[in-house]
């Protein structure tokens, strides 16, 4: 009899809890964050690159980000790039350098910003069920093979469930971290 395998399983979701990361940190919680702008992707030579590759990113105070651009010609798609991201922010370009201030957060937008944090959320639990799902039919397959009996199926699945529960629990508690962060004046 052939154990299924599960360390594929457990990695699959371990990558989804990673895009969740990044997902959260290109949001906004009132205060300047270099990850705020990780989403961001910028038509560059042709392809899409991300902002950090056609740029230097920093905060040089709490309420402020630049963008250093490399090359002088990358700088209106950077600008555009900035502006079309949903970001709420109004990047002013001075020669290479784009100057981006933070304005605090209305309530409204802290609104707009939790609804967009339970989508990103619920994205991930999907993919994790997605990925129980696949686990659930490799178990089937193996059952109708022969490979593996009734009980030893039912002991995988409840295993593949239990990781399953693991990984939404911890996407529960980023989520209400991610809540209180963005809720917080």
């Amino acid at each position: 009899m052939a154990d299924p395998d599960l360390g594929d399983l457990q990695k699959r979701m371990d990558q989804t809890l990673e895009v969740l990361k990044k997902e959260f940190a290109g949001l906004r919680t009132g205060r300047a964050s270099i990850h705020l702008l990780d989403p961001i992707t910028v038509e560059a030579y042709g392809q899409q690159m991300p902002l950090n590759q056609v740029g230097s990113i920093s905060v040089p105070e709490p309420r402020m980000i630049t963008v250093q651009v490399w090359d002088r010609s990358m700088v209106s798609a950077v600008d555009k790039a900035i502006r079309d991201a949903g970001l709420g922010v109004n990047p002013v370009v001075a020669g290479q350098l784009i100057r981006i201030p933070i304005p605090p957060l209305s309530s409204e937008r802290r609104t707009e910003l939790t609804k967009v944090a339970h989508k990103y959320a619920e994205h991930a639990r999907v993919a994790i069920r997605n990925v129980r799902r696949d686990g659930n039919d490799m178990l089937k397959k193996m059952e109708k093979d022969g490979d593996m009996s009734e009980d030893e199926h039912r002991l995988w699945a409840d295993e593949i469930q239990e990781m399953t529960d693991r990984h939404i629990k911890i996407i529960d508690e980023q989520l209400a971290q991610k809540d209180a962060e963005i809720l917080q004046v």
